[in-house]
């Protein structure tokens, strides 16, 4: 299994939140900002303070996905 944020790009849209003000309101490194649109492993506490900040539950801003070994 992996993790997507593809779920957190679409809700800052629809909020009309850009990266950078998310990244810069909630005092997240560049590193992390750098995992999350890799689809990398993140601290929970960061996805919790993301959730706060845009009034949402875990599962709408990611989800884990099965990945396909071929």
């Amino acid at each position: 299994m992996k993790i997507s944020y593809k779920k957190l790009w679409i809700l800052l849209i629809e909020k009309d939140i850009s990266q950078a003000t998310l990244r810069k309101e909630l005092n997240i490194a560049t590193g992390t900002m750098t995992k999350l649109r890799r689809n990398e492993e993140v601290a929970l506490s960061i996805l919790l303070r993301i959730c706060e900040y845009l009034d949402c539950n875990i599962g709408d801003i990611c989800d884990a996905v099965k990945e396909n070994n071929i």
